[in-house]
């Protein structure tokens, strides 16, 4: 999940632009997310050459890197073959919602990424004591919005989506393109980490 959310966020917002001047400020700041959100299940390394750097120095089982390598080469392959479906070069708050599928992507991703941040850094025993979850909840949400926010207005939350039904900006009729979604990832992040939390506790 790590390899795929960066290699979708450097295609995103690096090579389609989306993100404009701040590209390297989302790519950076999905970097340290991710990390915070899979170190305790991956050890968070979403690169080949680190994996491979992991062993050499050590503490990492032969076994492992290849089964490593090739998820994290898969992961990037389909946050490619993801962002090329959303042809977000073409893009513009015009087009907002005659994108469809690509909004029901971009909800359910994000919203997904959200949940399962928010359980990992906010209600994990092992961080419980931290200090740095509000921050990293809240790059979540900065790293949606300025990625795919001119697909789907980067809502990622129910309530927000009422709050633009009422404001005009999504339409009754296009809101399930938000709320469906948004559970839907939710509830997939939970299940996920209670699975990865149970293997690895």
């Amino acid at each position: 999940m790590g390899t795929f959310l960066l290699s979708f966020t450097i295609c995103a917002s690096g090579l389609y632009g989306s993100a404009g001047e701040y590209a390297p400020f989302v790519i950076s700041s999905n970097l340290m997310i991710m990390i915070y959100a899979g170190r305790h299940i991956s050890g968070a390394h979403y690169n080949p050459v680190i994996t491979v750097s992991i062993y050499l120095r050590g503490i990492f089982d032969k076994n492992e890197i290849l089964p490593y390598i090739t998820i994290q080469i898969i992961a990037a392959v389909s946050a490619a073959l993801v962002v090329e479906r959303f042809s977000l070069s073409d893009a513009t708050s015009s087009e907002i919602f005659n994108l469809g599928t690509e909004a029901i992507i971009a909800e359910f991703l994000f919203t997904f990424v959200f949940a399962y941040v928010v359980l990992y850094v906010a209600t994990t025993e092992s961080t419980l004591d931290n200090n740095y979850y509000g921050a990293v909840i809240a790059l979540v949400i900065l790293v949606g919005a300025i990625t795919v926010g001119s697909i789907s207005l980067a809502s990622f939350n129910p309530a927000v989506t009422s709050s633009l039904i009422v404001s005009g900006k999504v339409t009754l009729g296009d809101s399930w393109m938000h709320f469906i979604p948004q559970f839907f990832g939710a509830i997939l992040a939970t299940y996920l980490y209670r699975y990865t939390h149970r293997i690895t506790s």
